[in-house]
């Protein structure tokens, strides 16, 4: 008998898994480069305007660029439903995937401080957006000698992330699932001189509101919060998708300076809003990330 927990859920939550799971598994058939191809070109055409993620991502574009076309907005959003698709069947075929990075060399400010980090048994966080694939620095650096292992944020389909979490967990160091337990279970893999990275770009009921593409977006502390109780360094780092929607140029960006935790957040933030500017087409702008609270 299994000691797993059971799923559960709505019925169009398994529905939802059930249409998804098929889409995948039609997709992983293909060869890789079709494949990535296939879902990008899928998800930008049929399950992006279908599901509303086209329509969200037009009215995020919209709130963050206002003077922007409508024409223009359309044709970013296609192109971020493209990258979201590309990103998901990247990352369920995991090791073509990182076959596919071998030739990929890191670069920037941030390498020489990762070094010296592991040399002296200093904790590593690394910090991200939903960008480009945010998979791919991780499988660079693990590639390069890194054992890099995760907190992330389950997805309210728990018959979706049921497998989905299987992308991250199935490779490199540990990943732990956001709650009380996997935050423990990240922080002493942290507190053992381990490495580990967090996705810091989601809206949270319990963050501080900060500026993020020059809009409020409430956001969760816990980056800078952890990195303060455990002398951790923080380096952001970035997988930017090449032209050919296959290749990456992997950014590994010099330490964010330790400082009251809100500054080191908004210095985060600031990073990633430096990438969006410059690639729009690969933020997931179909996330609700200016989404308010009511006030408690």
């Amino acid at each position: 008998m299994s000691d797993a927990p059971e799923i559960t859920g709505s019925f169009a939550d398994r529905i939802v898994d059930r249409i998804l799971r098929g889409l995948i598994g039609a997709a992983l058939r293909l060869p890789y480069e079709r494949r990535v191809a296939f879902m990008g070109a899928l998800v930008r055409r049929v399950i992006g305007p279908l599901f509303g993620y086209r329509r969200r991502a037009e009215t995020n574009l919209a709130l963050i660029y206002p003077d922007m076309s409508p024409g223009t907005r359309r044709r970013l959003a296609n192109a971020v439903c493209d990258n979201f698709g590309r990103t998901l069947i990247e990352n369920y075929s995991w090791a073509k995937f990182d076959a596919r990075l071998t030739k990929t060399k890191a670069s920037g400010e941030g390498l020489a401080a990762i070094a010296a980090a592991k040399a002296a048994g200093r904790p590593v966080i690394f910090v991200t957006g939903h960008f480009g694939n945010h998979e791919a620095p991780r499988h660079v650096l693990t590639q390069m000698g890194y054992d890099i292992g995760g907190l992330y944020r389950p997805m309210t389909n728990a018959y979706f992330n049921d497998h989905y979490a299987r992308t991250m967990t199935a490779w490199g160091g540990p990943v732990f699932a956001q709650g009380r337990r996997g935050t423990m279970g990240f922080v002493r893999h942290l507190k053992d001189g381990g490495m580990g990275t967090l996705l810091f770009d989601v809206a949270a009921p319990d963050g501080v509101m900060l500026d993020f593409m020059g809009q409020p977006a409430s956001t969760m502390t816990s980056a800078a919060d952890m990195a303060l109780k455990l002398d951790a360094l923080v380096i952001p780092y970035f997988g930017v998708r090449r032209a050919d929607g296959l290749s990456f140029d992997v950014i590994v960006q010099a330490p964010i300076a330790p400082a009251d935790p809100i500054v080191m957040m908004q210095d985060m933030t600031d990073r990633l809003s430096a990438m969006v500017a410059a690639h729009p087409e690969q933020w997931f702008w179909i996330h609700r990330r200016w989404k308010t609270y009511p006030k408690p």
